[in-house]
């Protein structure tokens, strides 16, 4: 598992990654096995898209090779509003064959963006 020595990185490349979350436990961002990297996890957002004006929990785990922490665990997020998970103060690595999950309270109600940094 790599677990690169950032201060010496030879490149960091900038990534966005966006989801619908549904009520079936998915992946927002995944450092895949054999990457050769690490991925700093410098912002999630969640929004409340539902049209009928009702709050939505969302559930947000930090996956380790199928071994999961919480990091929000069925927070509201209230309707037409927006929550931020992960921001500059609390960023996450992620190590080969790690993940963040998202699971919605309902489905095609929320959405996600986080921005990540891929260093190696």
């Amino acid at each position: 598992m790599a677990n690169p020595n950032i201060v010496n990185a030879i490149t960091i490349y900038g990534n966005t990654a966006t989801q619908t979350v549904s009520t079936t436990t998915a992946n927002v961002v995944q450092n895949p096995a054999s990457s050769s990297a690490v991925y700093k996890v410098n912002a999630l957002t969640i929004a409340n898209i539902n049209t009928f004006s009702s709050s939505v929990s969302i559930t947000v785990e930090y996956n380790n090779a199928n071994a999961n922490t919480y990091i929000a665990r069925s927070v509201v997020v209230p309707a037409n509003s927006s929550l931020v998970i992960l921001g500059k103060d609390t960023p996450i690595y992620l190590l080969e064959n790690t993940s963040i999950q998202l699971t919605a309270g309902s489905n095609n109600s929320l959405t996600a963006i986080a921005n990540f940094e891929q260093i190696s």
